[in-house]
C-alpha cells in the first residue's frame, strides 16, 4: 500500500470523520491536511530512520508502543479517547521534529484555513495512527526489522529506501536529503515547510 492508497483506505476514512468530529472540522478541511500531514510525518521518520541508530530507535518505539492493534479499534479509540492519543502524539511529533513543530502546524494551517489550536490536536492525533500504521505492517511481516521499516516507509511514498546502514541511495534518503532539503543546508525541515505554504 502506498501513500495515496492510505489516505483513501478505511483508516483514513475513519481518521477524517472521527478527527473532524472531535475538532469541530469540516471534513474537506480534515481530509486536506492529513493529505499534507502523512507525507511529512512519514518523510520526518524517514529522515530519522536513515541512520542504524535511529532506524533501531524507530524500531524499538513501534515494538514497545505500536504493534497496531490501534487500528483494528480505531473508531472507538478516535471517539472515547481523542485526548489520550493527542498527548501520545503530541511526544511523537517532538521527537520527530523538534523545535519546528511549530513551523509545521503554522505552514499546514496556513494552507489549509484550519486555525492554530486545531491543527495542533489534528497532527498530534495523526501521529500515533502512522507508527501503528508501520506497526501492523511490520507485524504482518514478522521478519522485518530496522532496516525492514524504511522500506515499508519506502512503500508508502512510491519510493525505494535502502536498508539502514547501507550505502547508496534513492527513495525517503534522497526524497528528504536532497529534493526536500532545496538550499543546500541541511535542513530539510525549512524547504517542506516552503512546499506547504510557509516561506
Amino acid at each position: 500500500m502506498n501513500l495515496p492508497d492510505l489516505l483513501n483506505s478505511t483508516m483514513g476514512r475513519s481518521l477524517v470523520k472521527n478527527a473532524s468530529a472531535h475538532l469541530g472540522l469540516e471534513e474537506r478541511q480534515t481530509a486536506t491536511a492529513l493529505s499534507l500531514a502523512l507525507p511529512l510525518i512519514l518523510g520526518g521518520l524517514g529522515r530519522n530512520a536513515q541512520t542504524p541508530e535511529g532506524a533501531a530507535s524507530l524500531n524499538q518505539a513501534i515494538d514497545k508502543d505500536h504493534d497496531g492493534s490501534m487500528l483494528d479499534q480505531l473508531d472507538d479509540v478516535l471517539q472515547t479517547n481523542p485526548q489520550q492519543v493527542q498527548q501520545q502524539g503530541q511526544g511523537i511529533l517532538g521527537h520527530v521534529f523538534g523545535n519546528q513543530v511549530p513551523d509545521i502546524e503554522q505552514g499546514i494551517s496556513e494552507k489549509t484555513g484550519i486555525s492554530l489550536h486545531k491543527i495542533g490536536p489534528l497532527l498530534a492525533i495523526i501521529a500515533p495512527i502512522v507508527l501503528s500504521y508501520l506497526g501492523k505492517q511490520k507485524r504482518q511481516h514478522s521478519d522485518t526489522g530496522s532496516g525492514g521499516l524504511t522500506d515499508i516507509l519506502g512503500q508508502l511514498t512510491g519510493t525505494h529506501a535502502p536498508s539502514a546502514g547501507t550505502t547508496g541511495g534513492g527513495g525517503l534518503i534522497d526524497l528528504v536529503g536532497g529534493f526536500l532539503d532545496k538550499n543546500k543546508d541541511g535542513n530539510y525541515l525549512d524547504d517542506i515547510i516552503g512546499m506547504i505554504g510557509r516561506r
